[in-house]
């Protein structure tokens, strides 16, 4: 296994990369960053879909700066990860479970046996949905997670009121493995600065299109038809009133003002049910702040700075 770097994106010190497979024998590209001098443990980076460890470099070294050691891998089907079909470009599962799988597996392969504690989750959108996801299982690995931008609901732009069933019927019906309609092989992370949903900062922006082009391999189109309804049966899960009360675990969610593409409104509620956790909203900001500018990824490492390290959950 391997790391991209480039000029404008090098590799972060003390790198260990490696893979990892699951029970259900899907590889996994993991990487882990020795903890620093003073080390205050470490933060598992849990990424959002089409996206890949490269792209976390900067959020690695903000970590490290901190005093945390950081582990991190590709989601099946993303990255440099064991991709679900033969077309590469198409962004697929049959269930968010094999998310947790692949969840699982790293932190009993990579995180507990070699990572100093105690440990928090650091999630952006579906990865912080994944998180969830195991919280209401009960599972308990971490002392603190921050969620940004988490999928509970789609933004209005995605939310048509036909897709729900039209993506279910597609997959029933032997299509699951098709783009979703509308969708295509194009690599969301490579589409133009203009007009673009995502971030606001035209530099970060680019760096990512350049790490592209320095692997293509990298990149992720669309999702498919079996992806999207199990997105959409995951979303259904978390709008019963009743699905945080098995959540115990100490967490920060946070939601951008100009997100189009998860909904702000649902993270808001969402969060405000949970029994040991809050919620903010940074204004201004796009989907992916640990890649917008400055003045609203600063806003996310105050928070991140404010909720973490907290108090250990087995003091």
């Amino acid at each position: 296994m391997k790391l991209i770097s480039i000029p404008a994106n090098p590799v972060p010190d003390d790198a260990i990369v490696g893979a990892i497979k699951t029970p259900d024998q899907v590889e996994l590209r993991f990487v882990r960053f020795a903890p620093p001098a003073g080390r205050k443990g470490t933060v598992c980076l849990f990424q959002g879909r089409a996206e890949f460890i490269e792209k976390y470099f900067e959020t690695v070294r903000d970590l490290r700066a901190r005093g945390f050691a950081v582990a991190t891998f590709d989601w099946r089907g993303q990255g440099l990860s064991q991709h679900m079909l033969s077309d590469r470009r198409k962004g697929h599962v049959k269930s968010f479970r094999e998310y947790e799988i692949d969840l699982e597996t790293f932190m009993r392969e990579v995180v507990l046996p070699d990572c100093p504690p105690p440990f928090y989750a650091l999630g952006h959108s579906m990865g912080a949905s994944v998180l969830i996801r195991i919280a209401n299982r009960g599972l308990r690995w971490f002392d603190r997670m921050v969620l940004c931008a988490p999928l509970i609901d789609l933004g209005p732009k995605n939310a048509t009121p036909f897709a729900r069933p039209v993506v279910r019927w597609l997959n029933v019906f032997g299509a699951g493995t098709s783009y979703v309609p509308g969708g295509s092989s194009t690599v969301v992370a490579s589409q133009p600065f203009i007009g673009n949903v995502l971030t606001s900062d035209p530099v970060r922006h680019a760096r990512t299109a350049a790490i592209l082009e320095a692997e293509p391999e990298l990149g992720l189109g669309s999702p498919t038809n079996a992806w999207a309804a199990a997105a959409f049966s995951m979303m259904r899960d978390f709008e019963n009133g009743s699905y945080t009360k098995s959540i115990r675990q100490p967490i920060l969610m946070i939601g951008a003002s100009r997100d189009e593409t998860v909904s702000t409104p649902a993270i808001e509620a969402f969060g405000g049910r949970l029994r040991a956790g809050s919620h903010l909203i940074i204004g201004g900001a796009r989907h992916e702040m640990m890649m917008e500018t400055d003045r609203y990824r600063g806003q996310l490492l105050a928070a991140f700075d404010a909720f973490v390290p907290g108090t250990p959950a087995y003091a």
